[in-house]
């Protein structure tokens, strides 16, 4: 069963970090392009961050570049989002998704320029909330 499971969110103050992790189980994480996304309640969901599938690339929503870092470990199977300098409008439900290679391509999946389009992405987790507040 293809699986992702997001874990490391919770409740911290303005100014502090999280780790959040997104294990994939049944799929190899070598072949699939990896994004965060974050949605809050009446809005839609918004790419935060991507990796490639050879983990060289990334790419960031304006919003959190400099305090977000992406990663990704192969022999672990595992994406991680690194969030530093948290602020409330950090705060929501923060979902990782993952984007197969076409049938026949071989070679690496990079980021595109819009890669927060969630029609593009084939599997998803259920979520993990982060919340930010003193």
């Amino acid at each position: 069963q293809l699986q992702l499971v997001e874990s490391g969110g919770g409740l911290v103050q303005p100014g502090e970090s999280l780790r959040l992790s997104c294990k994939a189980s049944g799929l190899t994480l070598n072949y699939y392009l990896i994004s965060w996304f974050r949605q809050v309640p009446g809005k839609e969901r918004e790419g935060v961050s991507c990796v490639s599938s050879d983990g060289d690339d990334t790419k960031y929503t304006d919003s959190v570049k400099g305090r977000f870092t992406i990663s990704k470990t192969n022999a672990e199977n595992t994406v991680y989002l690194q969030m530093n300098s948290l602020k409330s409008e950090d705060t929501a439900i923060y979902y990782c998704a993952a984007r197969k290679a076409p049938p026949g391509y071989d070679g690496s999946i990079y980021c595109p320029q819009y890669f927060g389009v969630t029609d593009h992405y084939d599997l998803w987790g259920q979520g993990t909330q982060v919340t930010v507040s003193s």
